[in-house]
């Protein structure tokens, strides 16, 4: 339990696992938390959790097992938020639980600024592939 009510929580999602995440540099005094239970529908290598898991050291984030949902709306009543802040998402999944989050609290979704320009097309079946686009943006010379 907090010691101190928060009138916003951040929500860092998979998408958005960055020190320079919109959500906690707009909101730096805000408890975060991370949802867990993404790494079990994602079915991932335990590699990549492990690198999951590197980037959350990084951050001022709580994590939470459990269904997201669930332990979002306790976080928000345990905070006495009115509030949650997270970042955009293409994923079908972030948009039915922002969705469905709407209904009961403020809720907040910042931009992400693009890591590239714009592509009329960009090959996101391996990661390998859309980094050989990036590094050309990031590191030109």
């Amino acid at each position: 339990m907090p010691n101190f009510p928060s009138p916003t929580l951040v929500w860092v999602h998979g998408d958005s696992l960055s020190p320079t995440n919109p959500a906690l540099l707009t909101y730096p005094d805000a408890p975060a938390v991370w949802d867990e239970e993404l790494l079990n529908q994602w079915q991932i290598s335990r590699k990549r959790i492990v690198f999951i898991y590197e980037c959350l050291l990084e951050l001022p984030v709580e994590i939470r097992r459990g269904n997201v949902m669930e332990k979002l709306t306790q976080l928000m009543q345990e905070y006495g938020a009115q509030k949650l802040v997270t970042t955009q998402s293409p994923s079908p999944r972030f948009q039915h639980i922002c969705q469905e989050l709407s209904r009961q609290f403020t809720l907040e979704i910042l931009a992400i600024p693009p890591l590239i320009p714009p592509q009329k097309y960009l090959d996101l079946k391996r990661f390998s592939r859309y980094w050989k686009v990036a590094e050309k943006h990031i590191y030109p010379h």
